[in-house]
């Protein structure tokens, strides 16, 4: 077994029944555990739904921790749509020529700076900071805010020890609450600005509902693309031939990419509150109580894909969940993808092979599901090409 496999806890569960219940701060969890029960759910806002108390659909919840509604994460059909119209175009921004020539800036620096040979620990001082300061460009917020951002540590609402800091999470709030004011007093291009001057459905956006696009946009893409940076590259480092093929093939590297997602699945799963009395694989699921929607099972269902513990950097075949499903797929998926895509071109183009020197791995403990979804550290020590 090599240092970046990460093991499906789930296989034996997903085959003999299809879920799995798990506790949560004394609201348990009936876990979806196959592809198309996950696809099913997350399709049907009528029974399971995303729009109950602020919190509650995140697994751990974070009701203790917070009262702003994420949006448009935690709003359902038909309002969703509106929210999503609005913000699609802002989050498909990543796929333009100008954003993608700043976002390889930002990654082929950062690369540079860590090319003298020496050991670079990965998760606080590459994936954290290329996260942030790829977020600037997101926000169309300065440069030198990622600073800041970089300083709050690796996940916005956690703190080591600590599963949910409210504490924590409050820096985050007061934050917004901050910058939201400075944009009312003093409009710019900025999304803070964006949000406060945008209507939806012909009503005006109010501050409440911008902080809750912004705690999502914080929160909701930074331990995931964090995971979803280091395990590339602590892949890659453990599969130099792999390194080698993206390199000399590189009409692979989108294919490779939504490889990564589904075997990686940065996000375990997110949950959805039950509306009326219903089965969910002929198990009986009440109303107001919580399913969750388990992306990293799913992902490896292996009645949909081949030999689903491998990476297949070529796969055909790949309708993974990674990002989710339906209505609610993710709204930062373009600027993940382009994360991924262009610190690929950069390591192929810089790198001969990584070293993987230590790795401490980060695991999620479900009942009795421990799974791994990235590192608490990770040192490697990029060869350059």
């Amino acid at each position: 077994m090599k240092q970046s496999d990460i093991k499906d806890p789930f296989v034996q569960a997903r085959q003999q029944k299809g879920y799995a219940q798990v506790s949560d701060q004394d609201d348990p969890v009936t876990m979806m555990l196959r592809l198309k029960d996950v696809r099913k759910c997350a399709h049907n806002a009528k029974t399971f739904s995303s729009e109950d108390i602020p919190g509650r659909i995140v697994v751990p919840s974070e009701v203790n921790i917070r009262t702003t509604r994420q949006i448009p994460f935690e709003v359902d059909p038909p309002k969703h749509k509106g929210f999503r119209s609005l913000l699609d175009p802002w989050f498909k921004r990543p796929l333009e020529a100008e954003y993608k020539q700043k976002l390889h800036a930002i990654v082929d620096d950062l690369l540079s700076a860590n090319l003298a040979g020496k050991p670079v620990e990965i998760i606080k001082n590459f994936s954290l900071i290329l996260q942030s300061r790829a977020l600037t460009l997101l926000l169309n917020t300065p440069f030198t805010d990622a600073e800041l951002w970089i300083s709050w540590g690796t996940h916005v609402f956690r703190s080591e020890g600590e599963a949910l800091d409210g504490n924590k999470a409050q820096v985050l709030y007061d934050y917004l609450d901050k910058k939201l004011d400075q944009a009312l007093a003093n409009p710019t291009d900025d999304l803070f600005s964006v949000l406060l001057n945008a209507e939806v459905d012909g009503k005006k956006m109010s501050k409440e509902e911008a902080k809750g696009v912004l705690i999502l946009t914080f929160a909701g893409g930074r331990d995931t693309v964090i995971n979803a940076v280091s395990n590339t590259i602590a892949y890659l480092a453990d599969h130099p031939e792999s390194l080698q093929r993206l390199r000399e093939e590189p009409d692979i590297r989108g294919r490779a990419i939504e490889e990564f997602i589904r075997y990686f699945s940065p996000l375990t799963h997110m949950g959805r509150v039950v509306k009326e009395d219903t089965q969910v694989c002929e198990h009986a699921a009440k109303a107001d109580t919580r399913i969750s929607l388990c992306w990293a099972s799913a992902n490896r269902d292996e009645t949909v894909f081949e030999n689903p513990n491998e990476i297949v950097l070529d796969r055909k075949l790949n309708p993974h969940v990674g990002f989710g499903f339906s209505h609610h797929n993710c709204l930062g998926a373009t600027h993940a993808r382009q994360i991924l895509s262009i610190l690929i071109d950069v390591l192929c183009e810089k790198v001969s092979t990584i070293d993987l020197l230590d790795a401490e791995d980060n695991i999620e403990h479900w009942d009795d599901f421990d799974r791994k979804v990235g590192y608490e550290s990770l040192t490697v020590k990029f060869n350059k090409a």
